[in-house]
């Protein structure tokens, strides 16, 4: 019989076990062991059965074990020292408090950090008890939410909560992904309602075509001390289709991702702005869109400051100031894009945006660049456009998104766009194992092991040279029986699920071996990412799999979308291939990738593979978390790993990009270096035992084992990704946000037009260069060439321009390389021709073989982030000049 309506009935708790509920309803619990294991003595069987999630445990525990707590002395006592821990941690000075956090005050070389920040996601992967992620995007996110806590960074995460999550992943008994979407009762989650002082629920709305409302209702979840507000549409004044709009993450047509977003950019200032008011929490001065879905929250922050009396134009440019964008994706398949006329219908005449003319909405986002299709609607160039301080989340992706977006600077070489890079971090107190956290802690203490993970610092880390090579090695192999166990009973719970019978699967019991080395492999399924790859040969692989004295055994695990078809199907492929019964004890697939089964599977695996067409991996944080624990990486040179790869503690696949005719080919070469990578180097030192003084131990591998902790373990922390993002990006952004007042902003604004209006006038007239001293024939090396450079100006003055050589090896088709800037400075008004000016200095010639420069004229204020900003550059013609650009030095 099915009940007609559902609702939490909570518990009573006795008044000296109140302090359980604060300690459950903030989520530090997530990533703090003493408060889990807290949790746990309430009721360790209803602990595991509420799958670690204090809410449900506290709803599930019955009245008499809750009155026999109540008078445990002991246990009162545990209790007393989390909760005021947890009031420590809250409230105490940390990092961000202690280096320029505090108003007014100056931090490292004088900078000033942001009052408070809000940062802007689609999914935040904080807990599996909070069920808001699909993939690597949103447990940055949480990662990132958390890192700002244990820092102090005063943050505010906005996002939106989904009443069905992303999905719960099964398999049909012929390897067909199947999708779940149960229902998420927001009065079981770790959240609360924000609401006014008369109690009433918090409102945000928004304004939708057709004389429709949008409204949504906020919910905090406390991730330690940051809060998460999270729009939920499911409320009963609005109609079917407008609840729905939270109703799956990344789910629906472009209609309803279009709305999805709307509320999260527009709908989530609102909420910010609500929480602000009813909390006294600081209003944030910078905000950081994550991904472009979150891009609509640039407009709702101009039509703020046009509702204060500013123009449009000078509205933009101090949004603008305030604002980070970070781009994560090198695919541009894997960008929102909207067709013209969808985002005009939502933006016309309805008046959502008042003093936001749909034309400017539309100019933000439109692809009207080369190579672009001007018809769409790009949410990434509208945050591009939207933000003076953007980013990749590695080197590599840096450079990828710089050549990816090259056509909103026309005229810059790729490496002059201005996208810098902050690679990304994972939350080492979330992914490491208890067990590898308490080897550290023995080593160094426990207060010495919580700062190593949560702020870094190589000298922390360095202690685990000293932890002997026994120790090391009787960890991994217990975490790796951990998993051996956990992949059972999972693997077995999957089974019924494809519904095999009890007698089919006694098998289980010996699937995978606690002594064989063990190479795990999980991440959402897009083809790039390319999860068949182990597949290319079979036979070999299988090889590899059943070798009689050096044996690997594989972990895979990863969910498709739903709408993704090829997707599905290398699923499929791959669990077809773990079913056969001559491989199955040795390589098999778990459904339901999640965080739950990540915190198991990256400690208990030995390797950690990872092999995606390069360059189209923006950083793999998934490999970070196995590394943490110890695991070795064996993975393409793409991501995190092209730029901290060393062979002391790991493996690069070798990559075919660029020497392949075609992908079948590059897959049949890549697939073939890995074979011979886990053949010939891999498997071998998991399995040398070395000589008689080793103690049966495999001493190199156990070295790279350290080496990957005390070389890794500090640079893959997200406590050093946020310190970056917050000295890099929230700082300067602080300070830009405010020199723009009203009046500046308005400056501004009036620069910009009156510079792009007299652009086409400016010109490189002629450019001639003396070696000085005078000498005969090539230049040397330590000469110095004079510059004389006549410009054409226009209507503009030398203080709106920036004059500068450019000088560099060239190559055979003369195109500079390593390029150096040389400044020019005015000298005065041509003499001979109106609107003309002279530009002069030396250009120091420091390196040897072919050697060219150019010269160019760029907008210039001190209000802009980069020369670049404008997208504006004069380059000479090939008439200019009187005789060659290219020297040579010798």
């Amino acid at each position: 019989m099915k009940a007609i309506r559902r609702f939490t009935v909570r518990p009573v708790l006795p008044e000296p076990l109140s302090p359980l509920s604060d300690l459950a309803r903030n989520l530090r619990w997530s990533w703090h062991t003493e408060t889990r294991d807290l949790f746990q003595a309430v009721d360790p069987d209803g602990w595991q059965a509420a799958g670690g999630d204090p809410v449900r445990l506290l709803g599930a525990v019955s009245a008499a074990r809750l009155a026999e707590l109540a008078g445990d002395r002991r246990f009162l006592r545990r209790l007393t020292a989390a909760a005021d821990d947890l009031d420590d941690y809250v409230r105490g000075r940390r990092w961000y408090q202690s280096h320029g956090g505090a108003p007014d005050s100056g931090g490292p070389g004088g900078t000033e950090f942001p009052a408070a920040v809000g940062y802007f996601s689609p999914e935040f992967g904080v807990t599996a008890a909070l069920p808001q992620y699909s993939g690597g995007l949103g447990i940055l996110a949480g990662d990132h939410l958390k890192a700002a806590s244990d820092l102090g960074v005063p943050l505010i995460g906005v996002g939106l909560l989904y009443r069905h999550g992303y999905f719960r992943q099964s398999l049909s008994r012929d390897g067909w992904q199947q999708e779940h979407y149960p229902v998420l009762d927001p009065n079981e989650l770790p959240v609360g309602l924000l609401r006014e002082a008369d109690s009433t629920p918090a409102v945000v709305s928004l304004a939708l075509p057709g004389r429709r409302a949008l409204r949504a209702h906020i919910w905090v979840a406390q991730v330690g001390r940051v809060p998460l507000l999270m729009l939920d549409s499911d409320v009963e004044e609005n109609g079917p289709s407008e609840r729905d709009v939270t109703d799956r993450l990344y789910g629906g047509g472009s209609e309803h991702r279009l709305l999805q977003e709307m509320l999260l950019g527009i709908g989530g200032v609102r909420a910010l702005r609500t929480y602000c008011r009813l909390t006294g929490h600081p209003v944030p001065e910078v905000f950081h869109t994550n991904e472009g879905h979150a891009g609509f929250l640039g407009l709702e922050r101009i039509r703020e400051l046009g509702e204060c009396g500013l123009e449009f134009d000078a509205a933009l440019e101090a949004v603008r100031a305030g604002t980070v964008f970070t781009t994560h994706t090198p695919v541009p398949a894997g960008i929102d894009r909207f067709d013209r006329e969808l985002v005009a219908q939502h933006f016309g005449d309805h008046a959502e945006l008042p003093g936001v003319p749909v034309e400017k909405v539309l100019q933000l986002g439109m692809e009207t660049y080369p190579g672009g299709e001007p018809n769409l609607f790009n949410m990434a160039v509208m945050g591009l456009r939207l933000a003076q301080r953007a980013n990749g989340v590695s080197l590599l992706h840096g450079a990828v998104s710089r050549s990816m977006f090259a056509g909103l600077w026309p005229g810059f070489d790729a490496d002059e766009v201005p996208i810098t890079s902050v690679t990304n971090g994972v939350h080492a107190p979330t992914w490491v194992a208890p067990e590898v956290f308490r080897l550290g802690a023995r080593q160094i203490g426990a207060g010495r092991a919580e700062d190593a993970m949560s702020v870094g610092g190589s000298e922390r880390w360095d202690a685990v040279a000293d932890i002997p090579d026994a120790d090391i090695w009787e960890l991994r192999r217990a975490l790796r029986e951990q998993l051996v166990l956990e992949v059972r009973s999972r693997l077995h719970a999957s089974w019924r699920q494809r519904g095999a019978g009890e007698a089919e699967l006694g098998w289980i019991d010996s699937v995978l071996d606690p002594d064989v080395l063990t190479i795990g492999f999980a991440r959402r399924v897009p083809s790039y990412k390319r999860l068949t790859l182990m597949l290319r040969d079979r036979d070999r692989l299988m090889e590899l799999l059943l070798h009689p004295t050096r044996p690997i055994q594989i972990v895979v695990a990863g969910k498709a979308h739903p709408a993704d078809d090829g997707g599905k199907r290398l699923v499929q492929e791959l669990v077809r291939f773990a079913d056969d019964p001559r491989v199955r004890h040795r390589i098999v697939f778990l459904p339901d990738y999640g965080m739950a089964m990540a915190q198991k599977l990256y400690p208990g695996c030995d390797v950690w593979l990872n092999n995606p067409l390069r360059p189209l991996e923006a950083c793999g944080t998934s490999g970070m978390k196995a590394a943490l624990n110890g695991c070795l990486n064996l993975s393409v040179l793409d991501g995190w790993w092209d730029e901290w790869f060393e062979s002391d503690f790991g493996w690069a696949i070798p990559t075919a990009d660029g020497s392949a005719t075609d992908d079948d080919r590059r897959d049949d070469l890549e697939a073939r270096a890995l074979y011979e990578l886990i053949e010939e180097r891999v498997a071998p030192r998991f399995y040398d035992r070395g000589g008689s003084g080793s103690g049966g131990l495999p001493e190199r591998w156990i070295e790279m084992v350290r080496r990957t902790l005390t070389t890794l373990g500090p640079k893959v922390l997200a406590g050093r990704m946020v310190r970056e993002y917050v000295e890099r990006l929230y700082a300067p952004a602080a300070r830009a946000h405010r020199a723009l007042d009203a009046a500046t902003a308005r400056d501004l604004a009036a620069w910009k037009t009156r510079v792009r209006a007299a652009w086409s006038r400016v010109a490189v007239d002629h450019v001639e260069a003396a070696e000085q001293p005078a000498a005969a024939g090539p230049a040397h090396l330590g000469s110095t060439l004079a510059l004389r450079v006549r410009v054409a100006l226009g209507e503009l003055q030398p203080d709106d321009v920036e004059v500068q050589a450019v000088a560099g090896r060239v190559d055979p088709d003369d195109a500079i390389a390593d390029a150096q800037v040389f400044p020019l400075k005015p000298t005065g008004a041509s003499s001979d021709l109106e609107g003309r000016w002279v530009y002069e200095g030396p250009l120091s010639l420091d390196r040897t073989g072919p050697y060219g420069y150019t010269v160019r004229i760029l907008p210039a204020h001190p209000l802009l982030a980069t020369s670049a900003e404008l997208g504006l550059v004069t380059l000479p013609t090939e008439a200019t000049g009187d005789g060659e650009a290219g020297v040579l030095l010798r």
